[in-house]
């Protein structure tokens, strides 16, 4: 890493620090209603006072610093990064604001923006591993539905999973950590340094949100998320195609499973509708589990994603040093399926 990169990194963890800080206390200063979040009656609300929702705004600000230096120092622009970014973090902020987005608009909104973008920015998956599904890949309007559907679930499984302090967070950063090794060890320079810029941006939300929350992603914060992942995979994979696609939708699992299952689990099992948010998601259920045994909400929060990361991580460890074994990583994805839904019916039959 070279001075400039070093001296950016450091301004960006001075720029995190003041601006969260700041921010927060003029929203309490003027006692600002907006980027608050006060609803403690909807189910996925885990908190007994009034919190900031700016988290995300921090991050995209920051966002927005990494790519102005690498525009005006290297002449180089990542527009799927910036056109992806930009649009999901407004239509978050659209709720943040309390705009109240029905379900079905916001969906609507999500497909629109992504059809255009995908086509614009011409960001296509041209390998998944399964040469059947990849001959589909060549006709453009599978290649079209297929990478839509891969953003809708990742970014909707970063929304529904931010409910506790530092779940998405923490969850983000393990899977970014892993693209940034793969990319540097590939000597993938460039693109390595912009995902590090992301772990350290996360790192710093981490300190207002972690163990103890003073400040919410909010939706605009876990769209950013979840479609800063979305496309640091796909471009991984692109970059490194010696790498098996199994092992990014290894890196992918919990937040595609967790959105794919609870799709299924309440049309055919519940019959309503998948759009509306309920309490029987995988962390909700383990949060259950440990306010009984710590009773103690604050402790329960957060030791949600101490555990349902370190399950994760090790989960994934296998898969890290197989990364290039595709027979490997395809099987050894269904066997972490098969371990989440055995995971949930052992749970759920805990807490009934």
């Amino acid at each position: 890493m070279d001075l400039n990169n070093f001296f950016l990194l450091f301004f960006l963890v001075v720029f995190g620090l003041i601006f969260n800080k700041y921010f927060l206390l003029i929203i309490k200063k003027y006692n600002l209603n907006i980027l608050v979040d006060n609803e403690f009656k909807k189910p996925q609300a885990f908190h007994d006072s009034p919190t900031s929702t700016s988290g995300g705004i921090g991050i995209f600000f920051s966002f927005i610093i990494v790519c102005l230096y690498l525009i005006f120092s290297k002449q180089m622009i990542y527009y799927e990064y910036l056109s992806f970014c930009f649009f999901f973090f407004f239509l978050g902020l659209l709720d943040d604001l309390k705009l109240n987005l029905r379900p079905k608009l916001r969906l609507l909104l999500m497909i629109i923006i992504l059809v255009a973008l995908i086509i614009l920015n011409k960001f296509y998956v041209s390998n998944t591993g399964i040469e059947f599904l990849n001959r589909f890949l060549e006709i453009d309007i599978f290649a079209l539905f297929f990478v839509s559907l891969c953003f809708l679930f990742i970014i909707n499984g970063s929304n529904l999973i931010d409910g506790y302090n530092g779940l998405l967070s923490i969850h983000t950063l393990i899977i970014l950590i892993n693209l940034f090794f793969v990319n540097y060890i590939n000597e993938n320079n460039d693109l390595a340094f912009f995902i590090l810029s992301g772990i350290v941006i996360i790192t710093i939300f981490l300190r207002y949100n972690f163990p103890v929350a003073t400040v919410f992603l909010g939706d605009s914060g876990s769209y950013f998320l979840g479609t800063f992942t979305a496309i640091s995979v796909i471009k991984t994979s692109i970059e490194n195609p010696l790498i098996s696609p199994f092992y990014f939708c290894i890196l992918l699992f919990y937040l595609f499973f967790e959105v794919f299952f609870s799709f299924i689990r309440k049309i055919a099992l519940e019959k309503k509708s998948p759009l509306f948010p309920d309490k029987k998601h995988l962390h909700m259920l383990v949060y259950k589990i440990l306010l009984n045994k710590i009773n103690n909400k604050l402790k329960s929060n957060y030791s949600v994603s101490l555990v349902l990361n370190l399950v994760y991580l090790v989960l994934i460890l296998p898969a890290i040093f197989m990364m290039d074994n595709g027979l490997f990583c395809k099987y050894y994805s269904i066997v972490l399926f098969v371990v989440y839904l055995s995971s949930y019916k052992i749970i759920s039959d805990k807490t009934k």
